[in-house]
């Protein structure tokens, strides 16, 4: 028989769009012999939807895909409708990577991909990350936190130079990040990124070479994926939204080429991180390799871009790993997880 898959899309956060690029990805090359995926949308408005076949999952004409249309159901009463066996949460951003959707499966007992509700909120509140990180060892950028309950427009840098870097504490696509030059623009940066959410972070900017690993859980063991460097269009000052999806702005070279002695550094300190927050099923690690030879982590995100042409399944694929065996490793491991034990 079968093992029954939730497809989980959409969500609540500005990332929904990418959420549905992403599961139409893991329908497309999903296992078919072994499992029996049913797609499940979440609209923007955070409704739980069982969309029509003809749903589309992909850029269609320059449109970005959105789910919005389906037959309304509750989440727990479908799981058991479909007598679900395990969910795929193909959910970026707030309100789906953050732990809340975890918390959705745990109250509904069923086994999910990825990270659990603390790792999951953990990692995606960078502000919480950090110290963490700190605390296992790892190199952080300088910076500071700004609530939006003390912000009155001023700030006191205290000792950090600039340029900086803001962005929203629990973003992601780096929806809401600036690069800001001088304190004139530092107010409209905040206030941007506010937008986006209640907690905004500081940074120094660090000059280096853009470095990604991803990690993958394989029979209980976090494993590290071969090195991916970012490399930008000169048109972009970053990595931002754009330079991530518009197509032809970022190249992945794939392996970076590194010295042996920083590849393994880098590895090590992908898998620390993964272990440092708790993290379970998948993440891609983002680190900073700088002029003077640190290795600073950025982030860690716990349900990455995940069409065939994104970074994790990229840098699995020089590891030896296909774009099917990875869903199939994650489905098996999150089948794994004893019920007692979610958390």
């Amino acid at each position: 028989m079968k093992i029954r898959v939730g497809i989980v899309a959409g969500g609540m956060s500005s990332e929904h769009e990418i959420s549905c690029i992403s599961a139409g990805g893991v329908l497309s090359a999903i296992d078919r012999e072994r499992f029996d995926p049913i797609l499940i949308g979440i609209a923007k408005d955070g409704r739980f939807l069982l969309p029509e076949t003809s749903q589309a999952l992909q850029i269609i004409d320059g449109l970005l895909p959105e789910i919005s249309t389906g037959r309304e159901v509750n989440f727990a009463e479908v799981v058991r409708e479909l007598n679900l066996d395990v969910i795929f949460p193909v959910l970026h951003g707030p309100y789906g990577e953050d732990g809340t959707f975890q918390g959705e499966c745990e109250m509904a007992r069923v086994r999910y991909v990825g990270s659990g509700v603390l790792a999951s909120a953990a990692a995606m509140d960078k502000s919480f990350a950090k110290p963490i990180f700190a605390a296992h060892g790892l190199h952080v950028a300088r910076g500071l936190t700004i609530h939006a309950r003390d912000w009155n427009g001023k700030i006191d840098l205290k000792d950090l130079s600039f340029p900086l870097f803001v962005k929203p504490a629990r973003g992601g696509s780096s929806k809401g990040t600036s690069k800001v030059k001088s304190e004139v623009e530092l107010a409209s940066a905040i206030n941007s990124a506010l937008l986006f959410d209640s907690k905004v972070m500081v940074e120094e900017a660090i000059v280096g070479r853009e470095i990604e690993c991803a990690v993958l859980q394989d029979a209980g063991t976090a494993l590290a994926s071969p090195l991916g460097e970012i490399q930008i269009d000169a048109r972009f000052e970053f990595y931002d939204f754009e330079a991530k999806y518009l197509e032809g702005s970022t190249t992945v070279n794939v392996p970076a080429k590194l010295p042996p002695t920083v590849t393994e550094t880098i590895q090590s300190a992908a898998i620390a991180a993964f272990n440092a927050l708790g993290c379970e099923g998948l993440a891609r690690v983002d680190f900073f390799y700088s002029e003077s030879g640190s290795i600073i982590i950025n982030e860690i995100n716990t349900m990455p871009g995940f069409t065939s042409t994104s970074v994790f399944p990229k840098l699995w694929a020089e590891g030896g790993r296909s774009y099917t065996e990875i869903i199939s490793t994650l489905i098996e491991s999150a089948l794994t997880r004893p019920l007692s034990l979610m958390r």
